[in-house]
């Protein structure tokens, strides 16, 4: 881990550059491979299944019988979880419905929004090093609320063509359409075109590996939109000496474990911090079972000691990182400050575990410092507003002078001629 002691602001964009990948070559691979789908469908998306998640595929579609089969692996205690969790998703995100107001502009202008759901989603579950169901709940139940009338699912399966059974539960929990045996960029590509067998969708959400992210990137060019552009995951600490170092040092490994292209980054007014926070990563470490995984993104860390906590909370904001905790005294009046971040956690009992499990907040979130400028998903991320006006002919004699005016400074005649023509029909 990278102890940096009380850098300049200048040296701060050292510390908060995320890793470059060259990905020239990947993006060509992609290409070739959503144009091959585009072509050939389900022929090509099995053959992709065949060469990489070496499985041999009669039928893309998961069952029914298949979803039953699945739901008696389940254990019970991990089923309740699972409902759980959904139950506190679906309060907190129906909290979020629009109400539309309508606005009397100018007399006899109104002007209201109407909002309304995108037709056909699709959602990518990855399933290789962690199977993650628990995002099935975060994609699914905001998108059922919304009113989606097509929620289609992707996930690979495994060598047997067998999907993990807890997704299979989470997205019959969660009021999945259909589901799909297909992973990588070979999922986004049918999504994204549609093929025989799998619909094509409107939008395409859910995280993945550097493959999925391209093919997201490239698809949304011109034939779909997505949730958010995305990178590997991250986590911002901001620590007083006030911290618990083994809750601060379980909240860096949990981020550490997700991929050895994670980051992770402690931000400390405190000495004694630091060295107590290092002290505790390398003794849980040992305890975990992806302790390679963690230990090569630990590799990459930066543990920062800045001088107060003015500082902390502006180098966290330069930062924009996808999940921030701050574990301080004064959490409250830190978090105030918070400008970017994706999700935020305040005080010593609010792990990251918990927005990513089951306190209701989305965990699908903006990484790669795109939290200045995106917001993680939410019901609106499954909507769309339109906008609707009334014009009374009092309307016009409000606005049309003002109208006719605009359009002949803009050179637009005819933008014009719709207006004039109005107001002359008044006298």
């Amino acid at each position: 881990m990278n102890v940096i002691k009380y850098p300049s602001r200048e040296e701060w964009k050292n510390i908060i550059e995320r890793p470059h990948l060259d990905v020239s070559q990947l993006n060509q691979t992609v290409a070739n491979v959503l144009a091959d789908i585009r072509q050939r469908g389900d022929e090509a998306v099995k053959g992709y299944e065949l060469k990489f998640d070496h499985v041999d595929l009669d039928s893309l579609a998961v069952t029914e019988q298949e979803i039953a089969e699945a739901a008696k692996k389940v254990s019970k205690p991990l089923r309740e979880a699972i409902e759980l969790a959904h139950h506190n998703i679906k309060v907190f995100h129906e909290a979020q419905r629009f109400e539309s107001k309508k606005v009397e502009t100018q007399p006899g202008i109104v002007c209201w929004q109407k909002s309304v759901p995108i037709e056909k989603v699709g959602l990518y579950i990855p399933g290789g090093t962690a199977p993650l169901f628990s995002t099935v709940l975060m994609l699914a139940t905001p998108a059922k609320i919304a009113g989606c009338g097509e929620i289609v699912l992707c996930t690979p399966p495994d060598r047997e063509g067998k999907v993990n059974p807890a997704i299979l539960v989470a997205a019959q929990v969660a009021g999945v359409s259909k589901i799909f045996k297909i992973g990588g960029v070979q999922a986004i590509g049918a999504m994204a075109y549609g093929t025989e067998s799998v619909p094509k969708v409107y939008k395409i959400f859910g995280p993945g590996n550097q493959y999925v992210m391209a093919a997201k990137q490239q698809v949304s060019l011109s034939d779909v939109a997505i949730d958010m552009p995305a990178g590997p995951s991250e986590v911002c600490v901001i620590a007083d000496e006030s911290a618990n170092a083994q809750f601060v040092a379980a909240d860096l490994l949990s981020q550490a474990e997700h991929g050895i292209d994670s980051q992770v980054v402690l931000i400390t007014t405190s000495h004694k911090v630091i060295d107590n926070v290092q002290q505790e990563v390398s003794r849980q470490l040992d305890t975990l079972p992806r302790k390679e995984i963690a230990q090569h993104t630990l590799e990459n860390s930066q543990l920062v000691l800045v001088a107060d906590k003015q500082e902390a909370i502006d180098l966290s904001n330069a930062y924009a990182p996808e999940h921030l905790i701050i574990q301080t005294e004064d959490y409250e009046q830190i978090a105030s400050q918070v400008v970017n971040a994706g999700s935020v956690f305040l005080g010593k009992y609010a792990c990251e575990s918990a927005g990513d499990y089951a306190s209701g907040t989305n965990h699908t979130l903006p990484t790669h410092g795109y939290a200045t400028a995106y917001s993680g998903v939410n019901l609106d991320s499954y909507q769309r507003k339109i906008t609707f006006q009334h014009l009374t002919e009092k309307g016009i004699r409000s606005i049309g002078r003002a109208v006719e005016l605009m359009a002949e400074a803009e050179q637009l005649d005819a933008h014009k001629n719709a207006m004039t023509v109005r107001i002359k029909s008044l006298k």
